[in-house]
């Protein structure tokens, strides 16, 4: 095989090439014939022109793209070749090409940038795909503060859409022409704070911050132990503090009972006309002797109360006094039954 014409040299650049599966640059298929038997680049470009022409006609053609030479099946076959495979081809959502349409044209760019011209967050599950994919790449970091990345397109990605270089992209002009109504997509939903923060540390997981330490729930318990401090939480917190009031003489809020009408004053007026009576009738007036009244003794309350109304009408009756209404009688028979009491107790 004479290798330096390059009719006989097509047919085996085309061997290599379906051989291998990918592209293949010129320097690689250089290397694959030793030096003495090399032929010289005129005649190797010359025979990939043949072999162009001779693929014309047929269902695969020689494409040129940024990593190299490659043969491919013509796009016009890919919906019935597609279905070789089961797999059903991936769907990109409209949020990741706009991402990639422009860090295309405008490379290099920062996600700011993008954020800026697109009006929505730049969600950071699209920038992990895209590098995972390869298809970008970060190049360097603009001088500004924060020193953000700034993001370009591969090789990769010029292979994927059959480009040479970034010349054969569609001038912006057609793609204007070719804009369809702006669909919701959900990829440009607000994303809550917090899943931000986890996707964006996952990116760098150098500039992530370290969580911040938990609280224990022994702490916790502490907590909540020293904010019930001071709270009556049982009766024995009420009998503590009650202890330090009188008897007969709890707070209304705590006692749950309403507060009998005030008897001194009523006393004070009597003892007032008491001093009138005297001053105008000088001479002495002997009180009769006041009933002993007997301590009941497992005796009902309605008999206890009767007979404290009796006694102290009793009482009212000997000292001359004005004779006291129904309430009043009541609630001076109840003072003194809390007094008795109080002196039993004392006892």
């Amino acid at each position: 095989m004479n290798l330096s014409e390059p009719r006989e040299l097509a047919p085996l650049l085309e061997a290599f090439l379906l051989a291998s599966g990918k592209p293949q640059s010129l320097e690689r298929l250089f290397e694959l014939f030793e030096e003495g038997e090399r032929p010289e680049p005129p005649v190797f470009k010359k025979a990939l022109t043949i072999l162009a022409k001779s693929c014309e006609g047929r269902a695969f053609e020689l494409r040129e793209v940024a990593s190299g030479y490659r043969l491919q099946v013509r796009e016009k076959f890919a919906p019935w070749v597609g279905r070789l495979w089961e797999e059903r081809p991936q769907r990109y959502s409209r949020a990741m090409l706009e991402t990639l349409a422009l860090i295309a044209y405008r490379q290099p760019i920062t996600r700011g940038e993008i954020e800026d011209v697109r009006g929505v967050a730049v969600n950071s599950q699209i920038v992990k795909t895209l590098l995972e994919r390869e298809w970008i790449r970060v190049v360097g970091y603009r001088e500004v503060p924060g020193k953000p990345a700034m993001f370009a397109t591969t090789k990769a990605f010029l292979d994927h859409f059959n480009l040479k270089n970034l010349d054969d992209l569609p001038p912006l002009a057609e793609l204007r022409e070719m804009e369809p109504e702006p669909l919701f997509d959900v990829e440009d939903a607000p994303v809550p704070a917090s899943l931000q923060a986890l996707a964006d540390a996952s990116l760098d997981p150098e500039g992530a911050e370290a969580p911040k330490e938990e609280t224990s729930f022994h702490t916790l318990l502490l907590e909540l132990d020293s904010m019930e401090e001071g709270i009556k939480t049982d009766f024995d917190d009420l009998l503590r503090d009650g202890a330090m009031v009188p008897t007969g003489e709890l707070p209304l809020q705590e006692s749950g009972l309403e507060r009998a009408e005030p008897v001194e004053p009523a006393v004070t007026v009597e003892a007032v006309e008491a001093d009138e009576v005297l001053e105008e009738e000088p001479e002495t007036v002997e009180e009769p002797a006041v009933p002993e009244v007997p301590e009941p003794d497992l005796v009902g309350a309605q008999q206890a109360r009767e007979q404290l109304l009796a006694a102290v009408a009793a009482l009212d009756k000997a000292a001359g006094r004005p004779q006291l209404t129904d309430e009043e009688a009541e609630a001076l028979a109840l003072a003194e039954a809390i007094e008795q009491e109080r002196r039993l107790l004392d006892d």
